[in-house]
């Protein structure tokens, strides 16, 4: 058993390594766990986690792709890069008491496509993929409801980031400057997007998609800081890094850091590198108004927002074209679209709400969603003759956007493919290492048996051999003579025999001796005697030999 630290709550309770899920004993969540084959992947695990938890997404992205970057088929870790590209953090909701998913990065892409996720259903058992498509199918309807939300959100010019309460709980210096900025800003006829004022009347758990909305449609954000630590702090980072992303994909948006009282240096590296302002100068505010009129075009020429109109029939038909798309009347789109064409023939945006109508999108940024490349639409190529080089370059960039798209899609099933080869390689030889050891376990086994015969049979002739020994040895002692008989067998002997007869006839001749010789027969008897019994000494000890080593006993 090992000990995890639960995704969802933090508690930390006893998982088996043989599963894929287990239920936290304090939060009661059915969960998926990672395979904690060795302490210094559960420590990075841990470290991850905790970073998710605190809403650290960065941080802990690192963290498991550096899991992925030693085991690329650990599906936990696929499963987790997906939440923290999404942003997605666990509460309680107060009323029901449940756990629920919240996204803090909301993206067009869908979460059920992210590769991340597709890999993780690749890589996962039956058991955990069913959890897994659970947890993905409530964090994509969290998706849509973001996204159904932030389009009726109010576009935005300017996004003003920063931090807004410090530790204590009390507002910042930098809330009051970024306040300072709003107010120029809006001076200057500018839609300011400041969370302060623009969210006042809006739940917090209500931030995600006005948030989102308005990092889309600003083009400018200004990110204001008196310390590094408030612009590395986890909400604000959350916001300069989603739009320094977007500002990949879109070239016509730019990031304005501000910072006062600090080394510009020690701003975080990102920002280091793009063109600051010093809040301290004089003259500041008239800069950085100047430096986001550059960017944001006058109110009055925002006003011409479709090109390629005709007068004001042809705006009135585009407006209604685009305002069916927004609700999803594609047919009554086309027909609009049709009806500003039949005015103006080179009208670009007529083209351009036809081309969305063929893709089934309401929202022009949302043709970098598409599922194939449009190169070959009729749509596009007359908005690409008829159109203005912003428009046209635009829509080519959505156009790349989606090749890019096609291309990792490609990879991705190149790289599910490669993945499944090679699972069925080694799938097959573990087969065949299972097939060696059992055909080599069979041979140990055999060769066991043959050996405990052996060792059998052995200790059967030994014993066989040890009795036959006990009876030889039985048979010679109960031959054994009692010593009266050995001293009268001795007696029989013929030498004895004769020294008595010589003995009895000196005794009549010469008496002396005849003494003499009978002296000299008891001597020789004696040592007879005394022969016998060595030599039958011998038999009787080899006999109690035997006999202790049959009862175990030792002399």
């Amino acid at each position: 058993m090992a000990i995890f630290r639960c995704k969802i709550c933090g508690g930390t309770f006893e998982i088996d390594s043989t599963q894929s899920i287990s239920t936290c004993e304090y939060c009661g969540v059915q969960q998926t766990i990672p395979k904690l084959d060795n302490d210094r992947r559960a420590n990075l695990y841990d470290r991850a986690n905790h970073f998710r938890r605190n809403n650290d997404f960065d941080k802990a992205l690192e963290i498991y792709e550096r899991i992925l970057s030693e085991d690329v088929a650990d599906a936990e870790a696929h499963w987790c890069c997906a939440l923290c590209r999404f942003g997605i953090e666990y509460v309680q909701d107060p009323a029901t008491k449940e756990w629920v998913p919240t996204c803090h990065r909301a993206s067009y892409d869908s979460f059920l496509q992210d590769v991340d996720y597709l890999a993780t259903l690749d890589h996962s058992d039956a058991l955990a993929r069913q959890q897994y498509q659970k947890d993905a199918a409530r964090i994509a309807e969290v998706q849509r409801g973001i996204l159904a939300t932030s389009q009726n959100a109010e576009p935005y010019d300017v996004f003003i980031c920063y931090k807004e309460s410090d530790e204590r709980g009390q507002r910042t210096r930098d809330s009051l400057l970024a306040q300072e900025i709003y107010y120029q800003l809006i001076e200057q006829g500018k839609r300011v997007f400041f969370a302060r004022i623009t969210l006042e009347d809006i739940v917090g758990s209500q931030y995600e998609p006005y948030i989102f909305a308005a990092l889309n449609s600003a083009k400018v954000m200004i990110v204001v800081g008196t310390k590094a630590e408030y612009m590395n702090a986890v909400w604000v980072k959350n916001e300069w890094s989603r739009f320094l992303a977007m500002m990949k994909k879109d070239r016509s948006k730019i990031l304005l850091p501000c910072y006062r009282d600090m080394d510009p240096y020690d701003m975080p590296e990102q920002l280091s590198v793009l063109q600051s302002y010093d809040m301290s100068k004089i003259g500041f505010i008239q800069d950085l108004i100047r430096g986001v009129n550059k960017i944001v075009r006058p109110e009055e020429a925002q006003a011409n927002a479709f090109r390629g109109g005709n007068g004001a029939a042809t705006k009135s038909l585009l407006e209604k074209a685009f305002l069916c798309i927004e609700e999803g009347d594609f047919c009554g789109a086309d027909e609009y679209c049709e009806k500003a064409l039949d005015v103006d023939p080179r009208c670009a945006m007529a083209y351009l709400g036809k081309l969305m109508v063929d893709l089934k999108v309401n929202n022009r940024r949302k043709l970098a969603l598409a599922e194939t490349s449009f190169a070959e639409n009729v749509n596009y190529m007359r908005l690409v003759r008829f159109g203005s080089e912003d428009l046209v370059e635009e829509i080519n960039q959505y156009l790349e956007e989606v090749k890019h798209a096609e291309k990792l899609r490609e990879r991705r099933n190149q790289e599910a493919k490669r993945i499944q080869e090679e699972n069925q390689r080694k799938a097959a030889a573990e087969a065949m290492r299972i097939q060696v050891e059992k055909e080599a376990e069979q041979r140990r086994q055999q060769a066991a048996k043959a050996e405990e015969a052996k060792q059998r049979e052995a200790a059967i002739r030994a014993r066989r051999n040890q009795e036959l020994q006990m009876a030889e040895l039985v048979e010679k002692y109960n031959c054994i003579p009692t010593k009266a008989q050995i001293k009268k067998n001795v007696k029989q002997y013929p030498a004895i025999k004769r020294l008595k007869v010589f003995a009895i006839i000196f005794l009549f001749v010469y008496w002396p001796v005849g003494l003499i010789l009978f002296a000299v027969r008891s001597s020789k008897i004696k040592k007879a005697v005394k022969e016998e019994n060595a030599r039958y000494d011998h038999v009787r000890q080899e006999y109690t030999r035997m006999l202790s080593q049959r009862d175990g006993r030792r002399i």
